[in-house]
C-alpha cells in the first residue's frame, strides 16, 4: 500500500514538473531561452505573433505612425501564402522571427518534425528577404525535450516574454493600461494584431508606444536588444 502511494506521488511530480517545463516563459531544459533582457536602458522589444494575414498591411500603417520598430513572429504556412506580405515587414525594416510553420504546439512531436516545422518556416523567412539573425518562438509557449534540443544543437535562441498586455483584457485602453503598468527596461511585449479579432490589439499599439516614449522609453527589434545584455537562462 506505500509503494503504491509512494509510486502515485512520483508519478504526480513527474507530471507536474512536465506540466511545468512545458508552459514555462523563463526556462526550458537546453539551449537558451530569453523573456527580457537584463538592462538598465530604457529599451523594449514589441513582438507580434501569427500570420502574416490580410490585417499586415494595418498593422505596418500603425507602426509606421507610431515610429516604431516590430519583430513579427511569423507561421511558414502563412508565409507561403501570402509571401507578399512577408516581403514587405521586411521592406519597412522588421525583423521576422520564426514560429513554426504550421502553429502546431511543439509538445511530444518527433526530432524530425521540428526539423520540418523550423528549417520550412526559416525558408519561408529567408525567401521574404530577412537576412538578419533569426529568433523563434514557440506556439503557446509548448515545449518539452525534442525542440529545445534542436534549438540548441543549431545555436539558436528561444524568445518569450515578459509584458502579456491581453492576458485578461479585451478592451483597447485596459491592454494600453496592462503594458504600461508591467514594462521595465529591457520588456519583451507580446500582441497578437493579424487575427480579425485582434482589432484592440492593433488599435493598442499606437497608444501603448507614444506612453511609453513618454516614459523615455526607446523600442528596439529582439536582436537590437539581445544585444543590450545576456538573460539566458537555460
Amino acid at each position: 500500500m506505500a509503494g503504491s502511494a509512494i509510486a502515485l506521488v512520483a508519478v504526480l511530480i513527474v507530471v507536474a514538473g512536465g506540466y511545468f517545463l512545458m508552459n514555462s516563459r523563463t526556462y526550458q531544459l537546453a539551449g537558451r531561452l530569453v523573456d527580457r533582457v537584463d538592462t538598465t536602458e530604457k529599451v523594449v522589444a514589441l513582438t507580434l505573433d501569427d500570420g502574416p494575414s490580410e490585417h499586415a498591411p494595418e498593422v505596418l500603417g500603425l507602426l509606421a505612425t507610431a515610429g516604431i520598430p516590430a519583430t513579427f513572429y511569423l507561421n511558414g504556412r502563412d508565409l507561403a501564402a501570402r509571401p507578399e506580405l512577408g516581403r514587405a515587414i521586411v521592406a519597412a525594416g522588421h525583423e521576422l522571427g520564426n514560429h513554426t510553420y504550421n502553429h502546431r504546439r511543439m509538445v511530444l512531436v518527433s526530432p524530425e518534425t521540428v526539423v520540418e516545422e523550423v528549417e520550412g518556416t526559416d525558408s519561408e523567412i529567408r525567401a521574404a528577404g530577412y537576412q538578419g539573425d533569426i529568433t523563434f518562438r514557440p506556439p503557446y509557449c509548448k515545449k518539452l525535450w525534442a525542440l529545445p534540443s534542436y534549438l540548441a544543437d543549431h545555436d539558436r535562441t528561444t524568445v518569450t516574454w515578459d509584458v502579456e498586455p491581453e492576458d485578461g483584457n479585451t478592451s483597447t485602453a485596459d491592454m494600453v493600461a496592462a503594458a504600461v503598468d508591467q514594462v521595465r527596461p529591457g520588456s519583451i511585449i507580446l500582441l497578437h494584431t493579424m487575427y480579425a479579432s485582434g482589432a484592440a490589439s492593433r488599435a493598442a499599439i499606437g497608444p501603448i508606444a507614444a506612453k511609453l516614449h513618454a516614459q523615455g522609453y526607446r523600442f528596439v527589434t529582439v536582436s537590437e536588444l539581445l544585444d543590450r545584455g545576456d538573460s539566458a537562462r537555460s
